[in-house]
């Protein structure tokens, strides 16, 4: 049964906007006329959504917190462009999405179940799976793409264009600069790849077994004696085309563009010797 939307006679809906049942606004949010609010989302209080912004159901959006503004970005020229967040959400104080750019894919996706931390910026046309974790004042740049399951420490940030592969673990007030492969640790400012994420794949229920192969696998991509990055993905791709996870590592990497990854801790180390 269909339950009328609960709005605070503080708040502002401006007419055009769809919200769902049992939605509930707060005081003092505004709602523009594109906005869509599936059901049984919550606004709590001084909410602002902006824009062609879609917010799946059951989420749970706290004070202070602006959903849908447009881009900072020279290049966007006033186009309708969109904001579409999946379900169950959790947007917590401060929190800042914006829509994509004309120019670019013109939409900005976050996938379900998602936690997003006090302060924390999603700018436009990014791209996120589902269950990402942003933990206070993250931030990502324009057109960055994080996998599925990646959680990212607070004070980080993510340069634009770079891609975090999926069950990566990002450490607190690291720099991303270059893209990292699933299932990796990284940490530091600039930031290095560290290693597999051990403690995620754990907890994410993969096998030990698999574990280990994983972190041969790791080891062998970076084996540059044997060849270069790419090469020696495509030797793994094809050594485990049977395992998901060295399957999306290999993938990841062989993808067309011209992509940098983020530096194992041993090249990084290296550099620092050479004084880089």
């Amino acid at each position: 049964m269909s339950q009328s939307p609960s709005i605070h006679p503080t708040a502002i809906v401006e007419p055009g906007a769809e919200l769902g049942s049992g939605v509930r606004i707060g005081p003092f949010c505004h709602i523009g006329p594109l906005a869509v609010i599936g059901d049984n989302v919550e606004l709590m209080s001084h909410v602002v959504v902006m824009g062609d912004t879609t917010i799946g159901e059951n989420c749970r959006v706290f004070p202070h917190a602006i959903l849908g503004a447009e881009p900072q970005n020279t290049a966007y020229k006033g186009e309708r462009t969109k904001l579409v967040i999946g379900r169950n959400a959790t947007i917590r104080e401060g929190v800042t999405m914006h829509t994509g750019t004309g120019s670019s894919r013109g939409i900005t996706t976050v996938g379900d179940n998602c936690m997003f931390l006090a302060y924390s910026h999603i700018a436009h046309d990014c791209v996120l799976g589902d269950n990402v974790t942003f933990a206070n004042n993250v931030m990502i740049g324009g057109h960055a793409v994080i996998g599925d399951r990646v959680i990212i420490g607070g004070g980080a940030g993510v340069h634009q264009f770079c891609r975090v592969g999926h069950h990566s673990f990002i450490g607190g007030l690291a720099a991303v600069t270059k893209d990292v492969i699933p299932y990796a640790l990284v940490m530091g400012n600039r930031a290095f790849l560290a290693g597999p994420n051990l403690v995620g794949l754990k907890r994410s229920g993969m096998d030990r077994s698999e574990i280990n192969v994983l972190r041969r696998a790791y080891k062998s991509l970076f084996a540059y004696e044997l060849g270069s990055m790419r090469e020696n993905a495509s030797r793994l791709l094809e050594e485990h085309k049977d395992l998901d996870s060295v399957r999306d590592i290999a993938e990841f990497i062989l993808a067309p563009g011209n992509h940098k990854y983020m530096t194992p801790l041993s090249d990084f180390r290296a550099r620092m010797a050479d004084g880089e």
